[in-house]
């Protein structure tokens, strides 16, 4: 039996991790691939990933996400990955899934709007969180045209989580959130 990989991502504050943990929690084989803790393996040298700087150590690190998602996906998971995938780095996914054609592959994008976004970003209170308004206005502009991939986009603005769950549940079985 092989599983699937769906992707939830969108700027900081979006609901991300939130929503993927209540999904992946509600089936019935299911791997919650929380991709912030990936940055957080790295012991030494590690730079924050928003920065300039970070370029290199992302593309390992989204090549190691990918590859632990297509390994779970293998053993028949369905894996919900939840992290800032943007178009820019979409092809560490993209690549390997054409080597494994039969796990579908899903990209769902919450992107609530800026001031929503701003709002619930602040809110937040875990220590790594990232709170800095600047940062998270850059993210957010960052997913705020995403061209032939603006269809994987779900307007979180008005949705409380248990919303944004079922949009995110009902776009899991749509063919229109699978990467081809």
């Amino acid at each position: 039996m092989t599983g699937s990989i769906t992707i939830v991502t969108g700027p900081a504050g979006a609901g991300k991790s939130s929503v993927a943990r209540r999904v992946a929690s509600a089936r019935r084989l299911a791997v919650h691939l929380h991709t912030d803790d990936f940055w957080g393996f790295i012991a030494a040298g590690g730079v924050l990933p928003y920065l300039p700087e970070a370029d290199a150590q992302n593309h390992t690190v989204l090549d190691a996400i990918a590859a632990a998602a297509f390994a779970y996906a293998e053993g028949g998971y369905e894996v919900v990955a939840d992290g800032v995938v943007g178009p820019w780095m979409l092809d560490h996914y993209t690549r390997p899934a054409t080597a494994h054609p039969g796990i579908p592959l899903r990209y769902i994008v919450l992107r609530p709007d800026l001031a929503v976004t701003l709002r619930r970003a602040q809110a937040r209170t875990a220590t790594d969180a990232l709170t800095d308004g600047d940062v998270v206005a850059d993210l957010w502009h960052k997913f705020s045209n995403l061209g032939a991939l603006e269809s994987h986009v779900i307007d979180t603005s008005g949705l409380e989580l248990g919303e944004t769950v079922q949009a995110v549940e009902a776009a899991m079985v749509s063919a229109d959130y699978v990467l081809t």
